[in-house]
């Protein structure tokens, strides 16, 4: 037990995480509590792989906003809270997360580095003159030159063997801009990519795009967080992604060609043939039609006005280029994908056609201030119930408070360290619900020496002396104790799952304790039950000691008599 104690506790300050992490509600925050509804006729949309797609989306939209340690959680079947720390703007928070995703295929006009001072080296120029596009390491430090969509059953880029890489990490090469008939300049100091859209919406031409494409700064996250998300498909915009480094890039975007929800299916599935990850998609009538007709249009465009743009909620999460058409409504995107990230860019294509939206519960906003008062006043309230219990213990059992108070100190000790550990390692926050289920814990973990103390008690008033009575008395204790534990897991554990919401902390931490009583009561109190037993204060049942024989009415030992036999009755004479 000891043993079990200095490593957690040498753990816990190794880790650098020397206290529990603080839920919203005593740290400060918002709580926003999100329930999945389908649209009618599809209500098994509602089911695992859907919501942890959406989970996904809003992880993402969150990620945007520049926050840290922020917490997206499915709870129930149906329901998402998604926990955003203080200093957080809760309308922009609100707007972010309670919204539809929106996904759309865009064709790529100009690509540059996301700080635009940041000054770029010139192009290389190939065998034909004209600036070649410039590789990129993929996530593994290889590199490639980007991923393809092609139709399937195709050959594969030289790339399409390369693996190992994020999902983010899929935007792989870098700008190479050619010369537009305007000649205007481009932010990067070249001039603009000649435009792959029509005229009417031409973002090459229109002034208040470009200024707004110069302007833009992806590595900031309030431009992030706001940039593309209110253009309408109709329209040309600007957005953001990352390149194969893990660096920002910026996006000059025509009118959205074909909309997500005409992707009917998408997965990503490991070709056996090509020993490769790869993206499949298969588009419905309407989406094949716009799909073989921008991939036809982008083919014969050069570089990067060959790719289309994969924009979620304004965000490039993928731009592949193409080759060739692809008819037919089915292709592929292959590149440096693993399982991971082939897995993922599918369910985010997969998002466009869920049919689920998602309905507002609750918003629940605590000021640091407000949550350090609650903190305040749950830990007095600890104190005084462990106050109270200690009190009662040193009044009614004497000595046998002292291996009471020894053991909830174990006990403590355990909860405060695992419930430190548990932060960092599967994000456990401690909220205001989790301290009562601590505070209601002390009792519970009391509960259990009181039932082993009065099973002695019992063997001493039968005429026993200390030494075997605890460890008669252990047996029917022990199976007590545990019937008893058994009972408030259960409890919990079913609370556990049925709850949503802040409620779920109350059950974690009743049910952790519940089982740190266990362990306390069999490695520790028993233990030192034990040891104490042979020592001379507790040995010798002193008046102190709370095994007093005659303080608890002893009966004196029954003792084995010899019966004599009666004598013989003589026969009297007549």
């Amino acid at each position: 037990m000891l043993i079990a104690m200095v490593a957690l506790t040498g753990g816990m300050f190794w880790s650098g995480h020397t206290t529990p992490r603080l839920g919203i509600d005593l740290a400060g925050g918002t709580t926003i509590t999100l329930k999945a509804e389908a649209e009618p006729g599809k209500e098994d949309a509602v089911n695992e792989t859907n919501m942890n797609t959406a989970i996904g989306i809003i992880e993402r939209r969150v990620n945007g906003l520049g926050v840290q340690e922020a917490e997206v959680q499915k709870q129930g079947t149906d329901n998402i809270i998604v926990n955003i720390p203080k200093g957080t703007d809760e309308e922009q928070a609100r707007q972010q997360v309670g919204t539809t995703a929106q996904l759309y295929f865009r064709p790529v006009v100009a690509v540059a580095a996301s700080e635009p001072a940041a000054p770029e080296p010139s192009p290389s120029t190939g065998p034909s003159g004209s600036p070649s596009p410039s590789a990129s390491p993929s996530g593994k430090g290889g590199t490639d030159e980007g991923d393809k969509a092609t139709a399937p059953g195709s050959s594969p880029s030289p790339s399409a063997t390369t693996q190992g890489r994020a999902l983010t990490d899929a935007l792989k090469k870098a700008p190479s801009p050619s010369g537009s008939p305007s000649g205007a300049p481009s932010p990067s100091g070249s001039t603009l990519p000649a435009p792959a859209v029509s005229p009417s919406a031409d973002p090459a031409t229109d002034a208040g795009l470009q200024a707004k494409f110069a302007a833009l700064n992806c590595a900031d996250p309030k431009q992030r967080s706001s940039v593309g998300k209110a253009a309408k498909p109709t329209e040309p915009t600007v957005a953001c992604g990352r390149n194969g480094l893990g660096q920002w890039e910026k996006f000059l975007l025509g009118p959205s060609e074909v909309d997500g929800k005409e992707v009917d299916d998408a997965k990503g599935v490991l070709d056996s043939q090509r020993g490769i990850w790869i993206v499949q998609l298969e588009f419905n009538g309407k989406g094949a039609k716009e799909f073989a007709e921008i991939t036809g249009r982008l083919a014969s465009q050069p570089e990067p006005q060959n790719r289309f743009a994969i924009a979620l909620d304004g965000e490039v999460v993928s731009a592949p280029s193409v080759d060739a058409a692809i008819p037919g409504g089915r292709a592929e995107i292959s590149g440096s994908f693993n399982q991971e990230s082939a897995q993922d860019l599918g369910n985010i294509l997969s998002y466009g056609a869920l049919p689920l939206s998602f309905e507002e519960q609750s918003v629940t906003t605590v000021t640091a201030a407000l949550g350090g008062e609650q903190l305040r006043a749950g830990l007095i309230a600890g104190a005084i119930g462990l106050a109270l219990v200690i009190i009662y213990l040193v009044a009614y059992y004497r000595g046998l408070s002292l291996i009471a108070i020894l053991s909830l100190g174990a006990s403590a000790v355990l909860t405060y360290t695992i419930m430190s550990l548990l932060g960092p390692a599967i994000g456990f926050a401690l909220n205001l619900p989790a301290v009562c289920g601590a505070i209601v814990a002390i009792g519970i973990t009391a509960d259990s020496f009181i039932v082993y103390f009065e099973r002695i008690r019992d063997e001493i008033r039968e005429g026993r002396t200390l030494r075997p009575a605890v460890e008669r008395a252990w047996p029917r204790a022990r199976r007590t104790i545990l019937v008893s534990d058994f009972v408030s897991f259960l409890a919990a554990a079913v609370l556990f799952i049925v709850t949503v919401g802040k409620v779920q902390g109350f059950a974690f931490t009743l049910g952790l304790t519940t089982l740190l009583d266990v362990v306390v009561v069999f490695l520790f109190t028993k233990p030192l039950m034990t040891i104490l037993a042979r020592g001379k204060f507790f040995g010798g049942q002193h008046p102190w000691s709370g095994l007093d024989p005659k303080r608890l009415g002893a009966q004196p030992p029954l003792r084995r008599t010899t019966r004599r036999a009666p004598a013989p009755i003589e026969p009297k004479e007549a």
